[in-house]
């Protein structure tokens, strides 16, 4: 336990960059950490507000035969149509943000030292004023288009889409206070995040 406030650090960065492995490696140093990728499935899980509302938008061949969203072809429909990911976002980003925000009080009444928010589009849904620190996961680009086609299993024309829609990578790092370069190993990663953790605790006192 500690007396001071908890310290909020956003981890964001473009897709295939590596920010969960960033913010695994946290946790596993005993950070506490909120993951938006798991918010975004819960806050769209069946019969939640945001899940009925997608249906009555996309209809119900958006879904699986389990009943739970093809995010999939949900990512597939919106980077081919502008309209229909506006319509997206208005669903389920205020959902997804009113978590963050219930997560980090949590973080708060609990009493820790930092709590660290993994978030894509920190700057594109103009959420940094919530943070103390934002943290940028930087990687090149060929490495970041290799990972996202191996991890979803898309094409290069569907990765270099999604990347179309995020902010570029040099204006993230330009907004960021801290960096981190993932072009190396797992090994370098994490000796990266716990060189960055260290300073965040200097800076603790200065909050």
């Amino acid at each position: 336990m500690h007396n001071k406030k908890t310290i909020k650090v956003a981890v964001t960065g473009g897709a295939g960059s590596g920010k969960t492995s960033v913010c695994n490696i946290l946790k596993k140093m005993g950070a506490q950490v909120v993951f938006s990728d798991v918010i975004a499935k819960k806050v769209v899980s069946p019969n939640t507000p945001a899940y009925n509302n997608i249906i009555l938008f996309f209809g119900k061949d958006i879904l699986r035969a389990n009943g739970f969203l093809n995010r999939k072809l949900l990512r597939r429909i919106i980077v081919n149509d502008n309209s229909a990911r506006k319509a997206l976002e208005k669903i389920v980003h205020p959902e997804i943000i009113k978590l963050i925000k219930l997560k980090m009080n949590c973080a708060e009444k609990d009493l820790e030292r930092f709590v660290f928010v993994e978030i894509p589009l920190l700057f594109e849904l103009c959420l940094e004023d919530l943070f103390d620190f934002v943290i940028t996961v930087s990687a090149d680009y060929e490495l970041r288009i290799e990972r996202l086609m191996c991890r979803d299993k898309v094409s290069r024309y569907d990765a270099e889409s999604l990347f179309s829609l995020q902010m570029p990578e040099e204006e993230k790092i330009k907004r960021a206070k801290l960096v981190i370069k993932n072009n190396g190993s797992i090994k370098q990663l994490i000796k990266a995040v716990e060189g960055l953790y260290s300073k965040l605790k200097k800076c603790e006192k200065s909050i």
